[in-house]
């Protein structure tokens, strides 16, 4: 055996097959699809896993019942405050990155809320998206502030030009 020999045999670009150009083609009037049949013209969807084979689907033989909110829910991290005191020092400010930071406010979330369990024995500047009343009360009342983080604003939508200024 020599290398002039190794190659033979092996053809490294493969032609394109190529269907639709007629029965002269190699693959005949159909272009290789068969006679008729679900596949034989174009758009045939191939059934997916959620297809029974024509018979009624099971997502749609089952009741519905209920309503769900989570579309457009918002889940806030709930931080009590005497889990504040015990994590910050005297004096220091706390959002949700200096949250995140201690481990009180892991994963994903749209704001934190400062519930009022607990004793609050420091003085702290405190930045949330909510207050609960009697939070809000022990922060003020140790000399804190409790500033409220507003929400982010409502597009407008302007579902109709304004109307020119009639004329005189």
């Amino acid at each position: 055996m020599d290398l002039s020999t190794v190659h033979i045999g092996v053809n490294k670009l493969k032609k394109k097959k190529r269907v639709g150009r007629g029965v002269g083609s190699g693959h005949g009037k159909t272009a290789s699809r068969g006679a008729k049949g679900q596949w034989a013209s174009a758009g045939a969807k191939k059934p997916t896993s959620l297809f029974e084979g024509g018979q009624m689907q099971l997502f749609r033989r089952i009741p519905k019942r209920g309503f769900s909110h989570a579309t457009w829910d918002r889940t806030f991290h709930v931080v009590n405050v005497g889990d504040l005191d015990a994590h910050f020092q005297e004096g220091e400010t706390v959002d949700q990155e200096t949250l995140k930071k201690v481990g009180l406010a892991n994963g994903p979330a749209d704001g934190v809320r400062i519930l009022g369990t607990g004793e609050l024995t420091k003085r702290l500047v405190i930045k949330a998206h909510h207050f609960t009343k009697s939070a809000a009360e022990k922060i003020v009342a140790k000399g804190g502030t409790a500033e409220v983080i507003p929400p982010p604003k409502k597009p407008v939508r302007n579902k109709m030009k304004p109307r020119p200024p009639k004329q005189k």
